[in-house]
């Protein structure tokens, strides 16, 4: 199969690029891979909203530009936090007229939330299930473009670059480039290979490294672990953002339910195990300081009393407000048994979002040679060590479009490369066992839980990093001998991601933003991107 423009995931970033393209260049193929259905994203289960200065005239692009820049505790790029900053009302004024519909006043203007860490009510958001109307809107504009083709349950296995043609290829290679990628379709257990003149990684989050995520099941981390494969060089992946407050369920693994920042910018407010509201102990933001704070608070709290929750009280707040902008959440908490306005909900931190990822430029490029990348398996340099809330949607947006724009302006001096080899699948065997890997996936999410969660110290690296090779090596020595599949080459890209979480915390030797290390209690006089 050859295609001209080939995207790597359905959420927002994926799907704008792919827009995008296929207005501009008509007569050009798009095709669009998901290893699900086109809309199970981390995209749809965003719910809070998306940040942009749209009220300029109690708003401004500094106040939001500082806002990241704090949130991002000195490890932003100022100027691609201006960039995105600036670019983003276009971006968001551009979804709207696909039809992307967002919460309106009585008067007609946009309803505008305020999130933590926000110095403004800035936040635009559809309920409480912003992503979901989003994705709507991009599929539905999407599916009436003769040139794009979304394939889905097609599981992406690998980048196709010199590597695959005989060449020795190493980080140190100058000009590894990017000819496309050997996929599984899932429907029919083949592997297939694509060329493509340009690719771009879309892929999402690895929140299903730890054992409890806001992320739904396929958030597994795929592009980050090719490109490192590929030797594309990765930035940055010690800051995992752990959202504060999910919904505890006892005994519960695998995708929590998220409980929005948006609840506590309206008013909710955290309480411990004694009823008391703690946050003003920690910060003097209280229950609206930024996400590393709070979730460092809440884990402190839990520690502290010995308990595996903290309460997050909506119990006196507007019934009728609450039900008309988190319908979503109200049901979710009445079907397990929990009346918001008479009992507090029992939430606690999950992992929830990747800070690092993918190391890019301004215009999206990797350091491969006609790959690019956007949205949260990226490193744009936004969110530095931490991300502000309610920045992802937008940073997603105004990159797809920066992706879209030096791609059309280099696809016509690319051409197909000709004479890829086929996957191999000699020596491999149906897998007989699936309980290895399914007990792989548990012991990789329990030790990444325990030992590299919202805080961590040498020795617990330390132990992380030792178990993590032998699940390696386990994995890799099943994965060379029997055939693969979505299971063994999602376990396989987990552990990649895994190891370098661990790695690049094992390289900071200071606490900074999301990454709070015991042993490092200060921050570096040096600031510094840890790149792999």
């Amino acid at each position: 199969m050859e295609t001209d423009f080939l995207v790597i995931g359905s959420g927002i970033a994926g799907l704008t690029y792919a827009l995008k393209v296929a207005q501009d260049c008509p007569d050009k193929k798009i095709t669009i891979f998901t290893k699900t259905t086109s809309d199970e994203t981390n995209t749809k289960y965003a719910q809070g909203g998306v940040a942009g200065v749209i009220d300029q005239e109690n708003d401004s692009f500094e106040k939001h530009i500082e806002d990241t820049l704090v949130a991002g505790d000195g490890l932003c790029n100022k100027k691609v936090v201006e960039i995105v900053v600036k670019e983003g009302v276009d971006r968001i004024n551009e979804i709207i007229e696909w039809g992307a519909r967002f919460d309106k006043e009585p008067d007609g203007d946009y309803a505008l939330g305020k999130e933590g860490g926000h110095s403004e009510f800035r936040i635009l958001h559809h309920k409480d299930v912003t992503g979901r109307e989003m994705e709507r809107a991009l599929l539905e504009t999407i599916r009436k473009k003769p040139n794009i083709e979304i394939i889905t349950h097609c599981f992406v296995l690998d980048l196709i670059t010199q590597h695959h043609l005989g060449y020795l290829v190493t980080k140190a290679t100058p000009d590894i480039e990017c000819y496309g990628v050997y996929a599984l379709n899932l429907r029919s257990m083949k592997i297939e290979k694509i060329q493509s003149k340009i690719t771009i990684l879309a892929t999402g989050g690895n929140g299903q490294v730890y054992r409890t995520t806001t992320n739904p099941y396929i958030a597994t981390g795929d592009g980050v672990a090719m490109c490192y494969r590929a030797k594309g060089r990765i930035e940055n992946m010690e800051f995992i953002q752990f959202h504060p407050t999910a919904l505890y369920e006892a005994g519960v693994r695998g995708q929590a339910f998220l409980i929005t920042e948006a609840v506590r910018g309206d008013g909710g407010i955290l309480r411990n195990n004694s009823g008391e509201a703690f946050m003003e102990r920690y910060d003097s933001r209280k229950d609206l300081a930024p996400r590393d704070i709070v979730a460092r608070a809440i884990d402190s709290e839990m520690k502290r009393t010995g308990t595996e929750h903290v309460w997050l009280d909506c119990r006196h707040m507007d019934h009728e407000k609450f039900l008309h902008h988190f319908p979503n959440i109200y049901e979710k908490c009445l079907s397990k048994g929990i009346d918001i306005t008479t009992s507090m909900i029992p939430v606690a931190p999950a992992a929830h979002y990747s800070c690092g990822g993918i190391k890019t430029d301004e215009w999206a490029r990797t350091s491969i040679r006609n790959l690019f990348a956007a949205g949260e398996c990226a490193s744009t340099g936004l969110h530095g060590a931490n991300r502000l809330a309610s920045n992802s949607l937008l940073e997603a947006m105004v990159f797809a479009h920066r992706a879209y724009q030096e791609s059309v302006a280099t696809i016509n001096q690319v051409t197909f490369r000709g004479a890829i080899p086929d996957w191999r699948v000699e020596g491999t065997a149906a897998p007989k066992e699936m309980i290895l890997i399914t007990q792989s996936l548990k012991e990789l999410q329990l030790l990444m839980s325990d030992y590299v969660g919202i805080v961590r110290t040498n020795v617990r690296l330390a132990r992380a990093m030792k178990r993590l090779d032998l699940l390696h090596e386990e994995t890799e020595n099943l994965y060379k001998s029997t055939e693969v599949s979505p299971q063994l080459c999602e376990l396989r890209n987990m552990i990649t991601v895994g190891y370098l979480i661990v790695k690049s915390a094992q390289f900071r030797h200071e606490s900074r933003g999301l990454h709070y290390n015991t042993d490092y209690p200060g921050k570096s006089n040096i600031v510094q991107n840890i790149v792999l």
